[in-house]
């Protein structure tokens, strides 16, 4: 399965220019022509302003302003995101070898 890494994108106005097409303007004014195809979408998670889902790497051939903090992947083919898994090994610390497992304030006296 085909993939491709998008970024969300916050920007002023996505306006459509052709069949094949898209202007963005991002708000400091930076413009750049963006292919349908490598739009994949609204990012409904932003409330202040809208944001779309842009593919990587056309973004890094543009100038036009984007922060790589919220990328997400999606099907190339689907064109739906796709789950994002983290994973983490858990390295646990080193501890010393326990002579007695036995703790005193718990034990039972029988000579009361």
């Amino acid at each position: 399965m085909m993939k491709t890494k998008c970024y969300s994108v916050r920007l002023e106005c996505l306006r459509s220019i052709s069949d094949k097409a898209y202007k963005a303007t991002a708000f400091d004014g930076s413009i750049a022509i963006i292919p349908k195809s490598q739009v994949f979408g609204k990012d409904y998670d932003v409330m202040k302003s809208e944001a779309w889902w842009i593919s990587a790497w056309i973004l890094e051939k543009k100038e036009l302003q984007y922060s790589g903090k919220k990328e997400a992947w999606f099907g190339t083919e689907s064109r739906k995101m796709l789950p994002a898994y983290t994973v983490v090994n858990h390295i646990p610390e080193r501890k010393e070898k326990v002579v007695s497992n036995e703790i005193n304030e718990l034990k039972y006296e029988n000579n009361k």
